[in-house]
């Protein structure tokens, strides 16, 4: 006979034998997720807060645990607040990758903290339109543009700059509220600060990389004026760490990760080696995303328009035509793509073969649905990116395709942090 035990984390005490029941062992699979035991757990154990959890539970007999700590009201507005801020910085990258894709980004030429008042006026548009056309890309690209078409690649950049500016006033106003009401942890407390310092470092980061696109270092009608690709990487990084860093702490208030109790050490073994590759899998699309900046900024999306091969070969001829060889990885088009292709078909394969092995691990329960969610998402992530390629790179489906970037990692996240109390 065997016997089960259902606790709080909060508790101090194991609960009595009231919540002990016995199963015949016959009904119980062995799976390794189980174990058998012929010991007598009848009355309550003292657990001492400073006794590591799986010890005692192996050597009380409990072979099943569901952990279940109450979240507060006030711990509960915190995860949802910052789940918010999460979906705004989503939004946020949504918004620069559709500003970028019409060519928007470098039609405001100054940047004010505290925002830029919008134009009302007809002189007011003129006069913002005279300003933009003393830049470069006005001078080399845009010569024949009317105020209309520029009024549109104004209004891109300002709604992207002024979401921005919404997610530091959704950030900061409820961080104070809650902070002086003593609803964050001390560990909340250092994350806040950390949140806090990025937010300011990405617009700060933003105004850079426009800076870079209105510098006149760009002559010739075949010098297309645009913003560094390093800085443009740099942007969309900040901005994947920011989402990553918002949705991870929500999670850990709104839906904690569920530790499971795990006996065999052989079975044990085999879901720390998946935990490690959800990791690298997670590490591989926020790669593969920042190599699609590079992409963006080079507009080597236009290069080679076929797939699987680039033009008739598997390895263009002038993969290392720049010099130094080093360079052709960050500024060369062709080697851009290519470094693009091949990080997401190595992506896709880490995580299929993680969807794969998912059938066949123990896991916590949501850590399947979250790798099977991963997988559908990253087939149709490859199917964007393949389609966008051999479109000639629209709009829509390329903005598809970046959204779709950011949606890859969010099922990687949440499959690693339903991993995170997997037994150390």
């Amino acid at each position: 006979m065997i016997n089960l035990s259902r606790y709080c984390r909060s508790s101090s005490l194991i609960p009595t034998a009231k919540q002990l029941f016995k199963v015949n062992t016959n009904s119980l699979a062995r799976n390794g997720q189980h174990r058998l035991y012929n010991k007598s757990f009848l009355k309550p154990q003292p657990f001492s807060r400073n006794m590591l959890l799986s010890s005692f539970l192996r050597g009380s007999g409990t072979i099943a645990v569901k952990l279940s700590s109450s979240v507060s009201k006030g711990q509960r507005a915190v995860g949802y607040w910052l789940l918010t801020c999460s979906g705004m910085v989503f939004v946020a990258v949504v918004l620069g990758g559709v500003t970028r894709l019409t060519e928007s980004g470098l039609s405001m030429v100054t940047w004010k903290l505290l925002g830029e008042k919008m134009p009302r006026t007809e002189i007011e548009w003129q006069d913002e339109f005279e300003r933009y056309k003393q830049y470069p890309e006005f001078k080399i690209k845009n010569k024949e543009m009317t105020l209309k078409e520029f009024k549109f690649i104004w209004f891109m950049e300002y709604t992207h700059r002024q979401w921005g500016r919404a997610i530091g006033a959704m950030f900061l106003i409820p961080a104070a509220y809650f902070w002086t009401r003593g609803r964050l942890t001390p560990g909340m407390k250092k994350r806040i600060l950390a949140f806090g310092t990025l937010i300011g470092a990405q617009g700060l980061m933003g105004w850079y990389m426009v800076k870079s696109g209105l510098e006149d270092r760009f002559h010739g009608e075949s010098d297309v004026p645009r913003v560094s690709q390093y800085r443009l990487a740099s942007h969309l990084s900040l901005a994947f760490i920011l989402y990553t860093l918002f949705l991870w702490s929500a999670l850990d208030i709104l839906s904690p990760a569920k530790p499971i109790v795990i006996v065999s050490q052989r079975i044990l073994k085999k879901s720390r080696r998946f935990r490690m590759l959800a990791h690298t899998a997670k590490g591989l699309v926020f790669l593969t995303a920042v190599s699609g900046a590079f992409v963006a900024g080079l507009d080597a999306g236009l290069v080679y328009n076929s797939f699987p091969k680039m033009a008739d070969r598997w390895i263009p001829s002038d993969i290392m035509a720049f010099s130094p060889k080093l360079t052709n990885f960050t500024e060369n088009p062709t080697t851009v793509q290519f470094d693009h292709r091949l990080l997401g078909t190595t992506t896709l394969g880490v995580i299929t073969a993680l969807w794969y092995l998912s059938k066949k691990r123990v896991l916590p329960p949501k850590a399947y649905t979250a790798a099977t969610v991963l997988g559908l998402l990253a087939y149709l992530q490859v199917t964007l990116g393949i389609t966008t390629l051999l479109t000639y790179v629209p709009t829509s489906i390329a903005a598809s395709h970046q959204t779709g970037s950011l949606a890859v990692l969010s099922a990687a996240v949440w499959l690693t942090h339903e991993l995170k109390r997997l037994p150390k």
